[in-house]
């Protein structure tokens, strides 16, 4: 009830912007039966027996946690529920440290802890001579410690039972010296858990954009020693900067897609009440913008309409030429809006459009061309013939061989571009470094998602993340609307550095339709070794395969069940879980819902076996 003003100002504001049929779609999806979390969290928990087994397991090598809790006015009710969740812990090798800030009238804090330091060992307590603000009073916990990984936690808020013993698990069988996990919220009588966050693996640009990693974070003390604790300029964020500093320091970070801590909301937790502290989300600016200056990176550092989230905008360098790939076949009126709109929106200008004909039949394209080469004063438009029967990964190729460019964009001919500085966005990606592949935010005509990334294993093999979802939607964790990492994007609106084209082999011509694309971003992704980057500011609208037409007759259905299998051979592992998609996330449809009962019993590649199966029983050895 609390929410209802809240939804209603969102309602007016969808109203006004949208119009009355976007608000009632979204309404309507509103409304729609979701899985109880409380249910499916009931389902997954440890059991008592799993935790008893735990707790008496032996190790070769022990690995001490020290678990850093400073305190300020604690309410007393929830101190005694944190500390009970560490005693709980199945894993027993640990230290709590608790530096004590609260004010004298908050004196029963102190008591309590003393007389909890009594009776258990492995606490140690300290009040300090005053409160110097969360960094300090953090670095006074690290002053204590003596275990090899420290571990943040809050004073207000809940560990589950078997944390220490999964974080132990990744560090012993993954070699892991940061390890991060998933986490939810719980109400002050902590009796309700509710707003899942599952996460993704390591994912730099979704961390630019976003302290998503946050809790449980666990660190091993030589890089906390190299970076040298927490700053108090940065309080409010503090985490945020330091989890950046130390993930700078290693690439052995691995994430638990399990949820391990709880986070608590009560009248004065930001996890609760987010305007509470807006001083936090200034903080969360700078601390992104001190990492990119560490890092030797040129960048500006933005606030989102959506508040703790952030815009980095990547400098251009110099003036490359991009090669705009366009196949096309008739269509006269699509393949029009879709150069009008790159000619008069764009406002990048060295660039080249090569349209590549692909056995067009109709009188009225081919004028259409002539049009387009009287057009074009600047001969930036060319139309190459490719004359050989319906193959993306062919014609693309064969259109690479006449670019000019040092970076290639991949266009359909059914796009049209929305925001003006489109090319200038994926090329400032393009140019980092670490980055081979930039891809867009799509929408359908009724600015509805097409494609918001693509989502490995999603129905059967690929799909896309946030299909018809509202334009407007920041989508789960806000993850519609951040720059990150992932698996792949859709060639529908796709760049790369010609190099690195070519370096990779291009397209793979055995996928004639289907996955060419994702098989690419793979090739880059694993031959390579860099990232794919999605970036939802580079919008166009996309009219979906209008050259081509459904996949509605027996030779195409065949093809794209062939497709299937050879995608599938070639990229077994990587099926198996997408790494920027966490595993207990559904992938039936891509609006990032919970796993639904079902699915937990599917095998690995269960889809692509039954294809294969058909296959084989029509006669075709695969």
């Amino acid at each position: 009830m609390k929410n209802i003003p809240k939804k209603c100002i969102k309602a007016v504001r969808i109203l006004m912007r949208e119009g009355p049929s976007v608000l009632m779609k979204k309404v309507a999806s509103q409304l729609k039966p979701q899985m109880d979390y409380m249910e499916w969290r009931k389902a997954g928990l440890p059991s008592r027996e799993e935790l008893l087994r735990q707790s008496g397991e032996q190790f070769e090598r022990q690995v001490k946690f020290s678990i850093l809790v400073p305190l300020y006015n604690t309410p007393l009710s929830f101190l005694e529920e944190m500390v009970q969740s560490v005693l709980d812990q199945s894993y027993s090798d640990w230290q709590l440290c608790l530096a004590d800030g609260s004010d004298s009238e908050h004196g029963e804090v102190g008591d309590w802890c003393r007389a909890l330091v009594q009776r258990e060992n492995r606490v140690r307590y300290q009040k300090l001579e005053k409160n110097g603000g969360i960094s300090e009073n953090t670095n006074a916990c690290i002053l204590m410690a003596s275990g090899t990984y420290l571990a943040l936690f809050d004073h207000d808020d809940l560990l589950a039972p078997d944390a220490l013993y999964e974080v132990y698990q990744a560090i012993e069988n993954r070699q892991a010296e940061i390890v991060y996990t998933d986490e939810d919220k719980v109400n002050e009588e902590g009796t309700l858990y509710s707003e899942p966050h599952f996460k993704s693996d390591f994912n730099l640009d979704l961390l630019r954009s976003n302290n998503y990693i946050c809790h449980f974070f666990v660190v091993k003390r030589e890089i906390v020693e190299r970076v040298g604790g927490f700053r108090s300029e940065y309080n409010g964020s503090q985490d945020y900067d330091f989890i950046f500093r130390c993930v700078e320091q290693t690439k052995q970070i691995v994430h638990i897609p399990k949820v391990l801590y709880h986070w608590r909301m009560h009248r004065n937790s930001t996890a609760a009440n987010q305007q509470s502290k807006m001083y936090c989300y200034t903080a969360g600016q700078r601390a992104i913008a001190s990492h990119l200056e560490r890092c030797g990176v040129k960048g500006e550092v933005a606030m989102q309409e959506h508040l703790g989230f952030y815009r980095v905008t990547y400098p251009v360098q110099g003036e490359p030429l991009i090669s705009i790939l366009i196949p096309n076949k008739d269509e006269r009126e699509t393949l029009k809006t879709c150069i009008d709109s790159i000619l008069e929106k764009s406002t990048y200008r060295n660039f080249e459009i090569i349209v590549i004909e692909n056995n067009s039949v109709q009188a009225e394209t081919f004028a259409f061309y002539r049009e387009l080469e009287q057009r074009d004063k600047g001969n930036r438009i060319r139309v190459v013939e490719w004359k050989g029967k319906f193959n993306f990964s062919e014609i693309n190729n064969y259109g690479v061989s006449f670019a000019e460019g040092e970076y290639l964009l991949f266009l359909n001919n059914d796009m049209e571009v929305i925001s003006e500085d489109w090319m200038e966005r994926m090329l400032s990606n393009c140019q980092r470094e670490e980055v081979g592949i930039v891809g867009a935010k799509l929408y359908y005509p009724d600015k509805t998602i097409q494609h918001g990334g693509v989502i490995l294993g999603l129905g059967g093999i690929a799909g896309h993340a946030f299909s018809r979802q509202l334009g407007m939607e920041p989508g789960y964790f806000a993850r519609a609307v951040c720059q990150q990492n992932l698996s792949a994007v859709t060639a529908a609106c796709m760049m790369v550095s010609k190099q690195d084209f070519e370096k990779v082999g291009g397209l793979d011509q055995e996928l004639a339709v289907a996955f060419n694309d994702v098989d690419f971003c793979l090739k880059v992704r694993h031959l390579l070794g860099k990232l794919v980057v999605y970036d939802p500011g580079v919008e166009l609208f996309h009219y979906e395969s209008k050259s081509r037409g459904a996949e509605d007759t027996p030779q195409k259905q065949r093809r794209f069940h062939r497709e299937i299998v050879r995608f599938a051979e070639k990229w077994e592992e990587d099926l198996k879980g997408d790494p920027y998609y966490n595993p207990n996330l559904t992938l039936i449809a891509g609006d990032f819902s919970l796993k639904r009962p079902e699915e937990r019993f599917r095998k690995d590649l269960e889809y692509v076996q039954m294809i294969r199966g058909m296959l084989e029983k029509e006669g075709d050895k695969v």
